[in-house]
């Protein structure tokens, strides 16, 4: 299990490099209990890798949903190789080893397990592991489009860093580019141009403190908004005629995408009206649903009672569970590692953890299909 995770961490998953290297790690891995998988791959190295443990098919089957992309290491020196799955005191460090490739040799651990030790199985194992979940859900959205003969299924398990809570909701993502428009005109006489960062500079005005218009979730709280990308401008002696900010909104279970963008176009509409040639425009780049399953249907109680936690939970951050909501079957988060560690330098997940986590996979396969 230890060198799997370390040979996932130093398989570089991020999007310059794709996942493909990531894909045929797996693949090797279940090699060796004889599972066969299969790899789709495009733009040359982005990959999804599936694999079907097939049973009596007597019950319905579980899906354990991954991702295998990883987001980049940041500007922040890090004390040990990013890619290294260097291993340390009880720990092993890398990109991706909470978020969420510890995650992911835990399950395949424990298929591997369950299928070398010959159990019986009522039910089939589906397992997925995508491309792009940081990015845009490429992967998710390909294996929903194409899924293959999947059995019926009684619930999809991601997963995901949740210190092993069962989260069965979480904000979904709404990602905006404002734009704001200008002339350009040389800095020696910046008055014969209009200056976009100017502009941009009262939208960031107004969204300072601005809070979207819904009542709070009962556990997912507000629908947040953090602006987190700004450009503008292209030579030091030219006076800017674009700016743009990427705006990153965490939204709640009824809420609209075209309701939010309705608002800032609203807004930007009203600083058109106060301010001569004010000019602005808002595009979207990314839209992810919130998710939330009921924590007291039929799959979410029956696997609390399969490893022994009473209470479920949800989170802010988002997931690729919502576009698996699509297959029907009810869908929870439940892994290894500590959430706060994601996208940090010195990213690690205690070995312990990822152990804990073969065994929780291993009862839960066997409490639903054996």
């Amino acid at each position: 299990m230890k060198e799997l995770l370390k040979k996932l961490i130093q398989a570089d998953s991020t999007p310059e490099k794709g996942e493909i290297a990531a894909a045929k790690v797996i693949s090797s891995e279940f090699g060796l209990s004889g599972i066969e998988s299969r790899i789709e791959s495009w733009d040359q190295n982005r990959a999804n890798i599936t694999a079907r443990i097939k049973s009596t098919g007597q019950k319905p089957g579980l899906l354990f949903a991954c991702h295998i992309d990883v987001v980049g290491p940041g500007e922040t020196p890090w004390q040990y190789p990013v890619f290294g799955g260097v291993e340390r005191s009880g720990r092993i460090y890398g990109r991706g080893s909470t978020d969420m490739k510890g995650g992911t040799a835990a399950i395949v651990t424990a298929i591997r397990q369950i299928v070398d030790s010959s159990a019986k199985l009522n039910g089939d194992i589906v397992f997925a592991a995508v491309a792009g979940e940081e990015i845009d859900s490429c992967g998710a959205l390909k294996f929903i489009d194409n899924p293959g003969k999947l059995p019926e299924l009684i619930g999809v398990i991601i997963p995901e860093p949740t210190n092993f809570s069962i989260v069965t909701a979480h904000r979904g993502m709404l990602w905006l580019t404002i734009s704001t428009k200008g002339k350009t005109a040389h800095s020696s006489t910046p008055e014969l141009g209009v200056n976009a960062i100017y502009s941009m500079n009262r939208v960031l005005d107004v969204l300072r403190n601005y809070e979207v218009p819904v009542e709070p979730h009962k556990q997912l709280g507000k629908c947040s908004m953090s602006i987190n990308k700004i450009s503008g401008g292209k030579a030091m002696n030219v006076v800017p005629d674009k700016c743009s900010i990427g705006v990153d909104f965490r939204t709640l279970p009824g809420q609209e995408a075209k309701d939010i963008i309705g608002e800032m176009k609203k807004i930007l509409t009203r600083l058109k009206n106060e301010y001569q040639n004010f000019d602005a425009e808002v595009s979207m780049i990314r839209s992810v649903r919130p998710m939330e399953t009921d924590s007291n249907c039929d799959f979410v109680r029956n696997f609390c009672r399969a490893v022994d936690i009473s209470e479920t939970t949800a989170v802010g951050f988002t997931t690729d569970g919502p576009c698996f909501q699509a297959l029907g079957a009810p869908v929870l988060i439940f892994g290894p590692g500590k959430p706060e560690l994601c996208h940090k330098p010195d990213e690690y997940i205690d070995i312990s953890d990822v152990e804990k986590g073969v065994e929780y996979y291993k009862k839960i396969i066997m409490h639903f299909l054996g």
